[in-house]
């Protein structure tokens, strides 16, 4: 298998060479050249096999330099009961409405960023080993991913973490799991901005080919395949969770920001695997929604992103969203390109005449969730399940129900556990007692590490400069 960017302007690429790369050389997205189709004797033997074992499937279709040995040994020391609490690794539960909730929040930063991340941060220190490479991470996160990343990459031989976040816009508990790393090769940069001002920082970092390759820069945000191909795993998984035969479809519904948990979702269902439609879930910054609903993309600058209760979702510019604009047009790249000048001039674009195919080829719909209404929903599973759920996935739960039709089978992707947003779990339910893991306990009490820098990417350039020069 090898990757082409979705530009159009860069050689093709093997596994390796794209899981440390990031965004292409050419500003575009890397993706595999065609997508492996998965026929129905192959679902009949992937139903019932193992997380990790299906995990292998799948990956050994898209990762064909890493000998199979290799990369089943990196996959069985990534999914272990240990590191995600369960032996099925992502269960799905049914609330007493009949929606499904795929648990993807018990990995060590109780987050589905985790699902991917970890198996990224093994991915790594594989490859590095065997190109003899160090590799340095700029990342931007908006709540979630960065804490993934560094609890990933902790450590791990031949590798920083440079990981920039929005000062003052994630909840304590996420600045605490972040900021309370001391590890030597973890280095939090809160910027005075919104996460899309993070983005806009790693992108120009990545886009400045001299810096790029002198300090051996790479990424684990979104665009990076190694954690795209990870997550169309649990949609495989979560499809023979949620049905008895592979006679069966689903619909899953995914909180979405950066859009790469439904990208992924996506291309799973471009595999093969029988899913109905892909509910995608905005909160207040509505973007996508728009565009699914109107064939309209207007991102929005800084100024005009919502802090809202569900911080990780506060996305105005979807990094992912080049990938399946590339796949609606045809994989016409020279239209990318087009599209993409707009995006970066502020203007965006307007697809509407595609609406037909987005919905009744790709299975794209979509809906919001506001404050109000995450409180709400949040309120009405505690009340009638008796189980605390997230604001994120509150969100997700809302735009189901309103979505669901009769006899769909709706799978909620689950974004994080509720101990990461006491205050506004609170907020819903009152003054209840909300679980986290025993090793979590005290964790907003340790002492922070982390510096703070204008919205400049030479701000940041210079901080990358001090540690590695």
């Amino acid at each position: 298998m090898k990757y082409i960017s979705t530009r159009g302007a860069t050689d093709r690429k093997t596994f390796g060479e794209v899981l440390l790369m990031g965004l292409a050389p050419d500003g575009g997205l890397m993706l595999p050249e065609h997508y492996p189709q998965i026929d129905r004797a192959t679902l009949d033997k992937w139903r019932g096999l193992a997380y990790a074992d299906l995990a292998f499937e799948i990956m050994h279709l898209f990762a064909t330099d890493i000998p199979e040995g290799d990369l089943r040994a990196i996959i069985n020391r990534t999914y272990t009961a240990e590191a995600f609490g369960n032996a099925e690794i992502t269960p799905v539960r049914t609330l007493s409405d009949g929606l499904k909730i795929q648990a993807l929040s018990n990995g060590p930063t109780l987050a589905f960023k985790d699902m991917a991340m970890q198996f990224l941060g093994n991915a790594f220190e594989y490859v590095l080993k065997r190109e003899g490479q160090t590799l340095n991470i700029v990342g931007a996160t908006s709540g979630d991913t960065g804490s993934a990343a560094e609890y990933a990459l902790r450590g791990k031989e031949g590798i920083h973490v440079f990981m920039m976040s929005p000062e003052g816009k994630m909840s304590a508990f996420q600045r605490a799991q972040m900021y309370s790393l001391q590890d030597e090769n973890i280095h939090n940069i809160a910027v005075d901005g919104m996460f899309d001002d993070c983005q806009d920082i790693v992108k120009a970092i990545q886009n400045d080919a001299a810096f790029k390759e002198k300090y051996r820069i790479g990424t684990v945000n979104s665009i990076n395949w190694g954690r795209v191909m990870a997550q169309v795993v649990y949609y495989f998984a979560g499809y023979f969770k949620a049905t008895e035969s592979n006679d069966e479809t689903v619909s899953f519904c995914v909180p979405s920001g950066n859009f790469g948990n439904v990208c992924a979702g996506h291309i799973a269902k471009q595999m093969g695997l029988p899913i109905r439609r892909l509910m995608v879930a905005t909160n207040e910054n509505d973007v996508l929604d728009e565009f699914f609903k109107t064939g309209s993309y207007r991102p929005r600058t800084a100024a005009h992103t919502h802090v809202t209760s569900s911080p990780s979702m506060d996305i105005s510019k979807a990094s992912n969203f080049e990938r399946f604009i590339f796949d609606l047009t045809g994989r016409d790249a020279a239209e990318i390109e087009t599209l993409w000048v707009e995006v970066g001039a502020g203007k965006g674009f307007n697809l509407a005449f595609e609406l037909d195919k987005i919905r009744n080829e790709y299975g794209f719909v979509s809906g919001k969730s506001l404050h109000r209404d995450r409180l709400a929903v949040i309120k009405q599973v505690y009340e009638q399940d008796g189980e605390l759920i997230d604001p994120h996935t509150a969100d997700g739960v809302k735009v189901a129900r309103e979505l669901r039709e009769a006899g769909e089978t709706v799978v909620c992707l689950e974004t994080a556990l509720a101990a990461k947003f006491a205050d506004t779990i609170r907020e819903a339910v009152g003054d209840v007692d909300i679980p986290r893991p025993a090793k979590l306990q005290g964790l907003e009490d340790l002492p922070q590490k982390v510096q703070n820098v204008p919205n400049q990417a030479e701000a940041v350039k210079e901080i990358i400069r001090n540690v590695l020069d």
